[in-house]
């Protein structure tokens, strides 16, 4: 099983973080789009700029992916969420597979 896992971190983070979970080989590949979010924090609404990583892996991987995402990341409580993968092009998800430990 397979798995996309989501990330909003700091426009400054983000190429550390997605280097890093890829040669480290958690995670197979990783996609970097700006976004603008709203949240309440604090008590006070807040907008900020940052990168959504989009990252896919294995769905054995998660924990591993949660924690060094937790052990890189500024933030106190970081968006992180683990979709299923439900289908997809096989060639690309052997791939995955393959590079995953």
């Amino acid at each position: 099983m397979f798995a996309v896992v989501l990330c909003t971190v700091p426009q400054a983070e983000a190429e550390t973080l997605a280097r890093t979970l890829v040669e480290e080989k958690i995670v197979a590949c990783v996609n970097a789009a700006p976004v603008r979010s709203f949240f309440f924090w604090e008590g006070a609404l807040q907008e900020e700029g940052e990168m959504l990583l989009i990252m896919k892996t294995t769905a054995a991987n998660i924990p591993r992916t949660i924690a060094r995402i937790r052990e890189i990341h500024s933030y106190e409580v970081p968006e992180i969420i683990a979709l299923p993968i439900i289908a997809g092009y096989e060639g690309y998800l052997d791939w995955v597979r393959e590079t995953v430990r």
